[in-house]
């Protein structure tokens, strides 16, 4: 039996700050709670993050309204300081993150496997979303 050939998505974003600043506002949870979310009416209330190979995740993701929420939650496979982090989302989506330091600046290039309940062009433009908030947010500090 041949199983479904999982597609890729990939977003990326490049940050007016040096890695390491950039890979901190990334990973600490006192700074995670204040750029992941994709649009102004939800928001991350609460964020746990281990970051190690085997360390555990998980983002509360909430409607501002209280309407819905969800916990964003997964492993680590993969974390190379100030480089790459890899990690499998509890569903099984995996996810890989590059960290490319350029003078003062960081790309981060970030490809993930699409889930099947929503359009690749919607999930695309989720992920982007974020990744734009996390823009703002690192280049404010």
């Amino acid at each position: 039996m041949k199983s479904k050939k999982v597609e890729s998505i990939t977003v990326e974003t490049i940050v007016n700050q040096p890695i390491e600043k950039t890979w901190m506002y990334w990973t600490i949870p006192e700074h995670i709670i204040k750029w992941n979310y994709a649009s102004d009416d939800w928001h991350t209330p609460i964020a746990t993050n281990d970051l190690k190979v085997g360390g555990l995740f998980n983002y509360k993701m909430a409607a501002k309204d209280g309407s819905f929420e969800f916990d964003f939650e997964g492993i680590y496979t993969n974390v190379i300081n100030h480089q790459k982090i890899d990690y499998v989302i509890i569903d099984g989506q995996k996810v890989f993150i590059e960290f490319i330091a350029l003078d003062n600046q960081t790309k981060i290039i970030e490809t993930f496997d699409a889930e099947n309940e929503n359009a690749i062009e919607l999930q695309k433009n989720g992920w982007q979303a974020i990744l734009n908030n996390f823009k703002k947010y690192a280049e404010s500090k």
